[in-house]
């Protein structure tokens, strides 16, 4: 399943605040240095989504805050009943 995040770096805490149509938009404790945001971010997606790391792809917008994520390892049935549970 392909989703689409905008990040929020520099938070104090790790979370999904919203669901803006298609996007998914993530707040990110780690600052947006040295791909530190990008790593926190794919981290904080394997506990929400409950995959391992490996299945976690960040695919476009390494530099920006929308970002292309790939997800696989779950059918996109159950990733969607995660993302129903978003506000």
């Amino acid at each position: 399943m392909i989703i689409k995040v905008r990040v929020i770096p520099n938070s104090k805490k790790n979370e999904v605040i919203s669901r803006v149509g298609s996007i998914l938009r993530v707040k990110i404790a780690a600052p947006a240095v040295d791909g530190k945001a990008n790593q926190d971010l794919c981290d904080f997606l394997v506990d929400f989504f409950d995959v391992k790391r490996s299945m976690i792809f960040l695919r476009k917008g390494e530099r920006g805050r929308e970002k292309t994520i790939e997800i696989t390892g779950r059918s996109e049935e159950e990733l969607n009943e995660v993302l129903d549970t978003i506000p």
